[in-house]
């Protein structure tokens, strides 16, 4: 079997078709319930960063920082006086990582496209963050492993994504129409992520997942 052929999160071959909207086709898998689009419809590599970078997100915008405080506020209250931790995506305009600081917990940022230094990711943090970023993930396995090991014992990942529908309903879903939505997230999804890395799980609010190693 080629990679295609298996889920990119828990890599069994138990996928099928689940969908097609806005010309695109979207893949299953009944293990671990993630839902995926299908390579071909990806973007390259140079149309995907010039998507990103239309993205005006930056910390001046109050309404993008009610939209970040869902996670920001439920993080925080758990975690120990002066947390340190890693904003992972942080995109072109980093703006949680700057609210997380101004509440006294220190947090570096790293992005593949916009804050590439790969030496943050030699260090273990206190937290990660993982907002509006899952979904972009190409191997999912992968980056939630690099994730696992980016985290200290009792480390806590924030993630927030939109949590998929289902059927019927997916096929209409706005979340879509971004092209860089690639993987797609339910809350069995999620249940089966915390399993297998063996982190507790808790959702303070829809489409926010803090998970806590031990």
């Amino acid at each position: 079997m080629t990679p295609q052929d298996r889920c990119p999160l828990c890599e069994s071959a138990a996928i099928g078709w689940h969908a097609r909207t806005l010309d695109r086709d979207y893949l299953h898998c009944r293990i671990c319930d993630l839902a995926w689009m299908s390579p071909e419809h990806w973007l390259d590599r140079d149309a995907e960063r010039a998507y990103y970078s239309t993205h005006e997100n930056s910390p001046s915008d109050s309404s993008y920082r009610r939209f970040l405080s869902r996670l920001a506020a439920p993080l925080m209250a758990r975690l120990p006086a002066r947390a340190r931790g890693l904003d992972y995506g942080s995109g072109p305009g980093p703006t949680l990582s700057v609210m997380l600081e101004e509440q006294g917990f220190p947090t570096a940022v790293y992005d593949p496209y916009f804050s590439p230094d790969t030496r943050v990711l030699d260090t273990r943090y206190d937290f990660v963050t993982c907002s509006e970023t899952a979904e972009h993930f190409h191997a999912p396995g992968l980056e939630f492993a690099r994730l696992r090991g980016l985290l200290k014992p009792g480390g806590r990942l924030g993630l927030m994504t939109g949590f998929r529908p289902e059927l019927p309903v997916f096929a209409r879903w706005h979340y879509l129409r971004d092209p860089t939505h690639i993987c797609l997230y339910s809350r069995r999804s999620l249940a089966w992520i915390g399993d297998r890395f063996d982190w507790s799980l808790e959702i303070p609010a829809e489409n926010v997942a803090i998970f806590r190693t031990h």
